[in-house]
């Protein structure tokens, strides 16, 4: 057993290395949704894109207006798509999500995303 100062707790050697890291793991990766660059991809429909892996798997925030529709259907390939509504309400082109929803749609998958009020989405696509 490792003698120690009184008030003080010993790290595990994982905490250890992160400290050695600098505070982060290697690998760690963060990103501020304000400073993403914003895309539109639709008139009122914008994305931020957050963060892409090399295998194609990628993270962004998807942002839509009061009032707007997607443009035709949108298919999920090659992979599937998952999606957190962070705020308002989005609509799938079926029914409402609310903020605090989460939504897994599998590969093959399609719908017609619109809102009402507007709403933000964290969608993350884990094969790209």
């Amino acid at each position: 057993m490792t003698k120690q100062k009184p008030g003080t707790a010993q790290k595990t050697q994982a905490e250890d290395t992160s400290v050695r890291a600098g505070g982060q793991l290697p690998g760690y990766v963060w990103s501020a949704a304000h400073d993403a660059p914003t895309h539109e991809i639709f008139p009122g429909i914008r994305v931020r894109p957050l963060w892409s892996g090399g295998n194609g798997a990628k993270a962004q925030l998807l942002e839509m207006d009061p009032h707007t529709c997607w443009e035709g259907v949108d298919v999920h390939e090659p992979g599937p798509e998952e999606v957190f509504v962070a705020s308002g309400v989005f609509n799938d082109g079926h029914r409402d999500y609310p903020a605090g929803t989460f939504i897994h749609a599998p590969a093959g998958s399609w719908h017609i995303p619109q809102t009402t009020s507007g709403c933000t989405l964290f969608v993350f696509y884990p094969e790209g």
